[in-house]
């Protein structure tokens, strides 16, 4: 992966000047000065601010449900059809894309190139700030170039501040390809949002901490993140009502989940669950409709591969 460039600026340079003039304006950089004193509260004191300032954060998530579900059902057609869905991001807004896209697998049994993050500077920037890779929009392009893009995918740039040249880039870059695009920031009329097919903006207001968007910020993209995947995949038929009837057995915890869901969802006796999910090597999915439907599996398989994975389908069509 190529470098990014290192750029020297300044507080003399009109690129220094245009920058800092560039964050006065956004609302998750603006500074508090009812919490200038905030250093010398007690820690309770602290929390009870911090606790505060969280609580607001659903409801500027609300504010946006109306785009956040017509980006959503746009991804989900498109990933019927075999398209990807892809986060691309800097800092904590790349960080929060990663960790979403790789609770996927596990989750929802997808491939993990179904679900990708991709964070400016590459995986190190996970634990190590890269310098200068959020301000490329060439290496957001060159990422996507990696990924072999197609008008299938969809790309959601993400970004606190709706001005990250990395996210700009990235969703831009592949709008030029014909993918979907989604711009998820947290200032009103940015230039992320302009520049995606759905623009979202959750407005939480000024930080803490001045500029730590790592706070209330971070956690609306990643209440937004949740919403994203997870209704995707139930658009998906990744789930049977609100049970995970996808998920991968790949741990003695998972294993047990697994014979939990299907316990609820056909309450079938242990004995009989037990033989349902070794005739179908544990498919979750496959062993549910061979009770439900008193099928083989064979038929269950079958089934569901016609109903596109799902199971409510493949169950209507049995009975």
């Amino acid at each position: 992966m190529r470098k990014p460039s290192r750029t020297s600026m300044t507080s003399t340079s009109p690129a220094y000047g245009e920058l800092r003039a560039q964050l006065a304006t956004l609302t998750t950089e603006a500074f508090r000065p009812e919490l200038a004193d905030i250093d010398q509260q007690s820690t309770l004191e602290i929390a009870r601010i911090m606790n505060g300032e969280d609580r607001t954060v659903p409801d500027a998530v609300a504010a946006q449900l109306p785009r956040i579900a017509a980006a959503i059902d746009a991804t989900a057609e498109r990933m019927s059809r075999g398209g990807r869905l892809v986060y691309a991001g800097a800092g904590t807004a790349g960080r929060l894309g990663v960790l979403d896209a790789s609770e996927c697998p596990p989750t929802f049994n997808t491939d993990p190139s179904e679900v990708l993050g991709l964070i400016a500077g590459g995986p190190s920037a996970m634990v190590k700030a890269v310098e200068g890779a959020e301000d490329s929009k060439e290496l957001a392009a060159a990422d996507l170039d990696g990924l072999r893009l197609t008008a299938d995918d969809t790309v959601v740039g993400i970004s606190a501040s709706g001005r990250t040249p990395y996210a700009i880039g990235a969703v831009e870059h592949a709008r030029a390809l014909g993918a979907l695009t989604v711009g998820l920031s947290c200032n009103a009329d940015s230039a992320l949002a302009t520049a995606a097919d759905h623009g979202i903006e959750v407005v939480v207001g000024p930080e803490l901490l001045t500029g730590s968007t790592r706070l209330k910020a971070g956690t609306a993209q990643k209440l937004v993140l949740n919403m994203i995947s997870t209704i995707t995949m139930i658009r998906l038929g990744k789930t049977y009502g609100n049970l995970m009837v996808d998920v991968r057995a790949s741990n003695e915890k998972l294993r047990a989940r697994s014979r939990r869901i299907v316990a609820l969802a056909t309450e079938a006796a242990d004995e009989e669950i037990e033989a349902a999910l070794a005739a179908t090597d544990g498919e979750v999915k496959e062993a549910i409709l061979t009770i439900l439907a008193g099928v083989d599996a064979a038929t269950a398989r079958r089934l569901l591969t016609e109903s596109r994975g799902h199971l409510r389908a493949a169950l209507q069509s049995a009975l």
